[in-house]
């Protein structure tokens, strides 16, 4: 009887799951920017199930709930990369840094200390961000380890792919040379590509180990490499590894990416930069200026653009994309470079408003890109999360009215 009545239960439960799983949403009267070939759609009906993306402009509407728009515009949620997202929550306090250690080495997977109720994580959600391309610190070796693809849910589920690129860390040394590095890295994918070559000549197949798993899948192209970088000279050595080896490859920071831009253009090599950095923070970045990325779009190089510093001033990636916006990107550049081409680099099921992608959507007050615009509503696999977080809850408690004093509650 018991047994039984477990049963119903979970029957029961299963039931509501999926109802609430269908449940259908349709947003009409939107100014679509749907960072792909479409382009901007005014007046614009998106539908979703399950989910996804179903229909855009349908002959009729038909759906669980829908939000009219009212002209504003919807586009797809951005993207961050290359951060620590859910792996830091305080820098400065060493029991919740889980981003690297001493011992990391290629296998590193750091998606198994994410933490999804992270501070953090419903902070970022206010900057419209959806999701996460997140990376390890690594340790001594020159692999920092594996980045993974999360979503900004912050549910226990919510990371999407593991293991989905492999982090180099080039440049420059404090005790050695920098030469080191790229050497290590160049004779590591050449003598195990020789390994496999005999193996296949002499009919042998041996189980491989975990390192040479993933060393298989980068010669293979199946798994991108996103090597660190800032020096033109060691982007040119970063081209031709590519061209040796055959790499699925992008390059991060690449402050002398302008100076051999055409070659990385040529190569089909996309960076990853932060459009703000305007200094030269070493003599390895000595080309860093605003209207970098700019230049580098126009010379054809696929950019991605990123935020330095701590995963707490993630939320502020669109100002990024907004000042190379005041420095020579359209508008449709620079969300490109914080959605589909952040899709289109690390393989992901996101960044574009087009039928069958993940319903990742995110509806703004006015222009995303001005300081003063908000997230007016924000959804992540077709389900509506708040962009409420820990510092409006503070905010809340501690500028209510009370008759204790100020910063006291009941």
């Amino acid at each position: 009887m018991k047994l039984f009545k477990s049963s119903l239960l979970a029957l029961a439960v299963a039931a509501t799951s999926t109802w609430a799983n269908a449940e259908s949403l349709a947003i009409t009267n939107a100014t679509v920017h749907t960072a792909g070939e479409q382009g901007v759609l005014s007046n614009a009906t998106i539908i979703v199930e399950d989910g996804v993306i179903t229909a855009i402009n349908p002959a009729s509407v038909s759906a669980d709930s829908v939000v009219d728009a009212q002209g504003r515009n919807l586009t797809p949620g951005i993207i961050s990369v290359m951060n620590n997202l859910g792996l830091v929550e305080v820098g400065a306090v060493a029991r919740s840094r889980d981003a690297g250690a001493k011992g990391a080495d290629i296998t590193f997977d750091p998606s198994l200390a994410y933490n999804p109720k992270s501070t953090v994580v419903a902070y970022t959600r206010k900057g419209g961000i959806t999701s996460s391309v997140v990376s390890p610190r690594g340790g001594d070796n020159l692999f920092k380890g594996q980045t993974f693809y999360t979503d900004l849910s912050g549910e226990f589920d919510s990371v999407r792919v593991a293991n989905n690129a492999v982090y180099v860390e080039l440049g420059a040394e404090s005790k050695g040379s920098r030469a080191t590095n790229l050497q290590k890295l160049t004779n590591k994918l050449a003598d195990f590509q020789a390994k496999m070559k005999k193996a296949e000549k002499d009919d042998k197949k041996s189980e491989l180990k975990r390192d040479e798993e993933v060393l298989k899948s980068l010669l293979d192209g199946e798994k991108l490499m996103v090597v660190y970088a800032d020096r033109a000279s060691e982007l040119l050595n970063i081209i031709k590894l590519k061209e040796t080896f055959g790499l699925n490859l992008a390059i991060v920071s690449a402050a002398d990416a302008i100076v051999v831009a055409d070659e990385l253009a040529k190569a089909d090599v996309p960076v990853i930069i932060d459009a703000l950095e305007n200094l030269p923070s070493s003599f390895d970045a000595l080309h860093n200026s605003l209207d970098n990325a700019a230049k580098l779009v126009n010379a054809g190089v696929k950019v991605v653009i990123t935020t330095g510093g701590d995963t707490h001033n993630m939320y502020q990636l669109r100002y990024n994309a907004g000042n190379a916006i005041a420095n020579g990107l359209t508008r449709e550049q620079a969300l490109a470079a914080i959605t589909s081409n952040v899709a289109d680099v690390f393989g992901l099921d996101a960044g574009e408003i087009a039928v069958g992608k993940k319903a990742d959507l995110v509806l703004w007050s006015n222009d995303p890109f001005e300081l003063s615009t908000k997230v007016d509503k924000i959804w992540i696999g077709g389900k509506e999360y708040s962009t409420e977080s820990r510092s409006d809850k503070l905010r809340d408690r501690y500028m209510a009215n009370s008759d204790m004093p100020r910063s006291y509650t009941k």
